[in-house]
């Protein structure tokens, strides 16, 4: 679903101990390049730049033993749990426990009857005061990105594709500063999300190119979504 999300903390030395703590669980060990860290799909950055507030993130777990075992992990290091483990009613294989991060974001990991990457993102929830306007500028985007949209109802939209999903529920106060970056197969497929975005009327944050800082080779595009979400397509040339 995602090249990577990002996230900006408060105090990037309390985040890395939450994460160094829960995720290595679930397979998944920090990469640090001094600027940022990265655990597989997700990074974090310090606060440069408002902190990211109100996100949930669920992450894929192989075994319930395995739920358990984060669960545990967080809540004997002192971090907030928000959520036992056990079984959830959202669909028959669905087995998660919650933690809270130190900003306050909701962190899960879950087991279902899927098969996924150990570790990684197996979906967001985000909160919006503005369901239509989202769901609009995603579907705007889709085609570009990979995605598929579904509106499901009047507080509720669902998008997906075969590795993962995030949703938009209505909610106060709303989900803020969330970094979202798909991966395309082409500098051209960067180049028409970015067109499609504008031409529609959503707000340039960054015109397609290459950004070295990141790697050699890597060629992205930003626009921001209707809630001031920091929306990416990226090629990494590789």
């Amino acid at each position: 679903m995602f090249d990577h999300v990002t996230i900006r903390v408060s105090d990037r030395e309390a985040s890395d101990r939450f994460y160094d703590t829960v995720l290595p669980v679930l397979g998944k060990r920090r990469y640090d390049d001094g600027s940022y860290s990265e655990w597989g799909d997700l990074s974090i950055v310090p606060d440069d730049a408002p902190v990211a507030e109100r996100l949930h993130m669920a992450f894929y777990a192989e075994t319930h033993d395995l739920v358990d075992a984060f669960h545990k992990a967080g809540v004997d290091a002192g971090f907030r749990s928000d959520g036992a483990p056990g079984p959830r009613d959202y669909i028959p294989s669905y087995y998660g426990a919650f933690l809270l991060d130190p900003d306050g974001n909701s962190v899960e990991a879950v087991s279902l009857d899927k098969k996924r990457t150990p570790g990684q993102l197996d979906h967001l929830w985000l909160r919006t005061t503005n369901l239509d306007a989202v769901s609009a500028f995603y579907e705007t985007i889709a085609p570009t990105v990979g995605i598929e949209v579904e509106r499901r109802g009047p507080e509720r939209t669902y998008i997906h594709n075969a590795t993962g999903s995030f949703s938009f529920v209505v909610g106060e106060p709303p989900t803020r500063h969330v970094h979202l970056a798909f991966p395309v197969d082409t500098n051209e497929g960067v180049d028409a999300f970015h067109a499609t975005a504008t031409a529609a009327g959503y707000e340039d944050n960054g015109a397609p190119g290459e950004r070295p800082i990141y790697h050699p080779g890597y060629y992205g595009a930003f626009v921001l979504d209707p809630d001031g979400h920091n929306i990416e397509a990226v090629n990494h040339n590789r």
